[in-house]
């Protein structure tokens, strides 16, 4: 299964939601115009925007408020993208230069600046403006998430409970907004919407968790330099359940090399053998395929189809995804 069998169940209007997407980009200021033109260039597969178009179609039908809704949140997710290559001082976002590398970070900070008002204006452009309660509460969740990220960084504090609520704010919540508000678009209620806001969770923290995992691979699989979370003293699930095996003393040395591995590549090559020993990896894939799981059984209040077929194969590709 591929991303593209995933997209055909929706793909015509995919292929309609690309211009009206590149018309919310467009701006008369010749700087502005340059580096929107480059994002659109650069982006992504369009995962947020298939997730709003499916879970539209899965309950009742896409409209034009889909499309509003689909713009407004990959408008978001490619504003937070920006400012986080900002934070996080990276030059390279899907195997290309950032913003943030090609003009600076504060052009970096002011064009996703502009994309966020975007993103709030196309949904009041058409009348949507239940979405931006979904879209403003996912923002305020990703802000706290990068925030205790960053404060756990400094403090190498590390522990499952706070790893799985930074994930749930910080990826979780923008990919559950996506399938909320296309199951608003189509007038979705009660229980629907319940199911829709379960299986973009239980989605969304799959994908982390999977993403976490191939942080530990090679740049070839992932497009990344291996280890950068270590380097940027992330502590995520494979590193924290590596810890979990071992005794308080392999514990502080470990994290010792945590510490200085952001100027120390031996060190980076150790916590990543380390992990790979205890299992880190085998375990945090066993978990994000328990919550694909989760995700998929959240529709099974909604009758066989086509479109739910899609949704449930999706899930199965976050599982497996390679990069």
């Amino acid at each position: 299964m591929k991303i593209t069998d995933i997209q055909n169940t929706v793909r015509h209007e995919l292929e309609k939601f690309e211009p009206f997407f590149r018309r919310q980009l467009q701006s008369p200021v010749p700087l502005l115009a340059s580096i929107t033109n480059y994002i659109y260039r650069s982006k992504g597969k369009g995962l947020r925007p298939l997730l709003v178009f499916l879970s539209a179609k899965l309950n009742g039908g896409i409209c034009q408020k889909t499309y509003a809704g689909a713009a407004m949140m990959e408008l978001l997710h490619t504003a937070t993208l920006m400012h986080d290559d900002v934070v996080d001082d990276a030059d390279e976002r899907r195997n290309t230069l950032s913003i943030k590398a090609l003009w600076s970070s504060q052009k970096a900070v002011l064009a996703g600046d502009f994309l966020l008002s975007r993103g709030v204006l196309v949904a009041l452009e058409h009348q949507s403006v239940d979405f931006l309660n979904i879209a403003t509460d996912a923002i305020r969740c990703m802000s706290e998430g990068e925030l205790q990220q960053l404060e756990r960084a400094r403090k190498l504090e590390w522990s499952e409970e706070l790893y799985f609520d930074i994930i749930r704010k910080k990826t979780a919540a923008l990919i559950q907004s996506c399938t909320l508000i296309g199951a608003h678009s189509a007038g979705a209620t009660g229980d629907r919407l319940v199911a829709m806001g379960r299986y973009g969770e239980m989605l969304g923290v799959a994908f982390q968790l999977r993403d976490d995992v191939l942080d530990f691979h090679s740049s070839s699989i992932t497009g990344k330099v291996c280890g950068n979370d270590i380097r940027e003293k992330k502590i995520t699930l494979p590193l924290i359940f590596a810890l979990n095996k071992v005794e308080k003393a392999e514990q502080k040395k470990i994290l010792s090399l945590v510490a200085t591995a952001s100027i120390n590549s031996r060190n980076v090559r150790q916590v990543v053998n380390f992990v790979t020993a205890h299992g880190g990896l085998e375990h945090t894939e066993g978990v994000a395929r328990a919550y694909c799981s989760d995700a998929k059984h959240a529709l099974d209040i909604f009758p066989e189809s086509d479109v739910k077929t899609a949704l449930l194969n999706l899930a199965d590709l976050v599982a497996e995804r390679k990069k």
